[in-house]
């Protein structure tokens, strides 16, 4: 049960992160094993906080893959799997809008991948982890006042590219 509630928004951040679907679902389950060897040790002690402390795991084994691999983030023109919006309204979507939604999702993934890395983290952990910005200040150890000053730049640099390159990122319907 555990497992269920959360393993969708992990797996998206992890995602995100690293782009690729397998290497996704091997650091989700290795945040899992993590997550339950901690509670069995009784080494959880983030009372109420438990998925800010999930995403911490997930956050800092990300960190340690591409420290240990060596590697950056970087945009990948492969299509995520994940449905990061499945309301019934874009349930709903004939083939046109979806392609349009398809070409407006992949414009906004390319604008934040060009992101510096402190205002990607950001925005992926506000957008695709759900989280609040106390909970990504303590992911990130800054205070909350940097993290929302982190968001505010993100998004003054994601407007500045759209006006500059004059992208078009409405739907129409």
């Amino acid at each position: 049960m555990l497992i269920k509630r959360h393993e969708r928004k992990v797996y998206t951040y992890i995602l995100m992160m690293v782009r690729k679907p397998h290497l996704a679902e091997d650091l989700m389950q290795e945040t899992f094993v993590k997550v339950i060897r901690s509670l069995k040790e009784g080494r959880y002690s983030e009372n109420n906080r438990f998925q800010s402390w999930l995403m911490r795991i997930a956050h800092n084994l990300v960190i340690d893959h591409f420290r240990h691999n060596k590697q950056y983030r970087e945009v990948s023109n492969e299509d995520s799997p994940v449905d990061l919006f499945s309301s019934p309204r874009f349930a709903e979507m004939n083939v046109e809008q979806t392609m349009v939604f398809d070409r407006v999702l992949d414009e906004v993934r390319m604008l934040v991948d060009k992101l510096p890395d402190d205002q990607k983290e950001v925005i992926m952990l506000r957008y695709y982890g759900d989280l609040s910005f106390k909970e990504i200040a303590e992911l990130t150890n800054v205070s909350i006042n940097t993290a929302l000053g982190r968001m505010r730049y993100a998004l003054i640099n994601l407007r500045k590219t759209v006006k500059e390159k004059n992208l078009s990122l409405e739907f129409g319907f």
